[in-house]
């Protein structure tokens, strides 16, 4: 089946703003405790790079909602599961605000990452109702939205810790919610696309997908080692920034999100690109400008310069690789975008919970360095994976099986 004609023609660019405002601040759940880990560390009285165990769980929560939940966006409207996603949420973020010791909170945001996936409920169901010629264009404005939630989530929570702690920013997170509820209530689109299938069923076909689809596999791979790369920074950032010789607070810290403007503004020329260019050319771009931007970071405690150059180059990079992949996997199967999306998007946020591990590992042996010997050679993995796949199509052409 296909998505209705209706659908299509009624995918206003307000509405497709609006979705994009909901994915901001849905994922920006996830973000929130990134600038505040030294503080909660000092808090509970925990190492510093202990406390990236928050970042690690959050993005392990992540993945398992999308693994869970997200699949059932293609057997029930996706309004209804989005509106119950926000408001375990919101409970989610009160226990981590009165989360009374470190394990308790390391409890609470791993609920807070398993409920955190209403964006990936709406970025399926909106980017498959587009136009297929605009898909791509869909796509990239819903991803400047998701960036956009990065840079609330990280500067936001940076300026709120600083000036009241970080227990309120929580709070502030769980109100924010009751907000995204109300959208997505009442302007998520409906889909025509529903299978008839059972919730044990929707789980095992997801394992048929993979074998099935090759691009899944592909780029399900590739953005397992992009998003790895550019975790192991933010995940490791505040660590090393609290220590010399910056030693900066949360507020300042913060502030670094907003690098991601840039990357925001570009979105949907990505996303654009996307729909004129082979999304092979484009991830390779994208994966061989993070393994440069961590040229660049290897550099960062001599100097904000060197950092700030590298982190707008993985922000571009990890944003042109997340954009190609996405705009091809959703062409797949339109009776199964959530599902296709549940596989995509769960080994996207896998690699950022390996990556926030490595990042602190590489930081913790070598700093500055440790970290860009990391991130350079997870996003080196992906271009090498993705070389592959250009010549598996070109010898497949050969053959004349494709």
């Amino acid at each position: 089946m296909t998505p209705s004609s209706d659908g299509a023609a009624g995918l206003s660019g307000r509405l497709v703003s609006l979705m994009a405002l909901s994915c901001a601040l849905a994922v920006s759940t996830i973000y929130y405790h990134q600038p505040l880990l030294p503080r909660i560390a000092s808090s509970f009285g925990v190492p510093p790079t202990q406390a990236s165990l928050i970042a690690t769980l959050t993005q392990l929560g992540y993945a398992i909602g999308l693994l869970l939940i997200v699949p059932l966006a293609d057997r029930q409207q996706p309004r209804k599961l989005a509106s119950l996603a926000v408001a375990a949420n919101a409970v989610a973020l009160l226990a981590c605000a009165a989360a009374p010791s470190f394990a308790l909170l390391c409890v609470a945001s791993f609920a807070v990452g398993v409920t955190a996936i209403t964006a990936q409920i709406i970025i399926p169901t909106v980017s498959g109702l587009a136009p297929p010629a605009l898909r791509g264009r869909t796509a990239g404005i819903l991803l400047g939205g998701l960036s956009a939630g990065l840079l609330l989530a990280r500067t936001a929570s940076g300026f709120v810790g600083a000036a009241t702690g970080w227990r309120t920013v929580f709070l502030a997170a769980a109100l924010v919610d009751l907000g995204l509820w109300a959208i997505v209530a009442r302007k998520l689109p409906a889909v025509t696309t529903l299978t008839g299938l059972g919730y044990g069923a929707l789980l095992r076909s997801l394992g048929r997908l993979v074998r099935e689809e090759r691009v899944l596999r592909i780029s399900a791979a590739t953005a397992f080692m992009m998003f790895a790369a550019f975790s192991a920074l933010w995940a490791t950032l505040a660590a090393l920034l609290a220590q010399p010789p910056y030693g900066f607070g949360p507020a300042a810290i913060g502030a670094f999100g907003l690098v991601a403007l840039l990357g925001i503004a570009a979105s949907p020329r990505i996303g654009a690109l996307a729909d004129r260019l082979d999304a092979r050319a484009l991830l390779l771009a994208g994966a061989l400008a993070l393994a440069l931007g961590f040229a660049f970071i290897a550099a960062g405690g001599r100097g904000l310069g060197w950092l700030i150059a590298g982190m707008v180059l993985l922000d571009f990079g990890n944003r042109a690789g997340l954009v190609a992949n996405q705009t091809r996997v959703y062409a797949l199967r339109p009776e199964a975008r959530s599902r296709l999306n549940t596989v995509f998007m769960g080994a996207y946020f896998l690699g950022g919970s390996a990556g926030a591990t490595l990042g602190a590992y590489g930081a913790h042996r070598a700093g500055w360095a440790g970290l860009a010997a990391t991130g350079a050679l997870l996003a080196l993995a992906a271009a090498a994976i993705n070389m592959r796949s250009f010549r598996a199509a070109r010898a497949a052409v050969v053959d004349g099986t494709s």
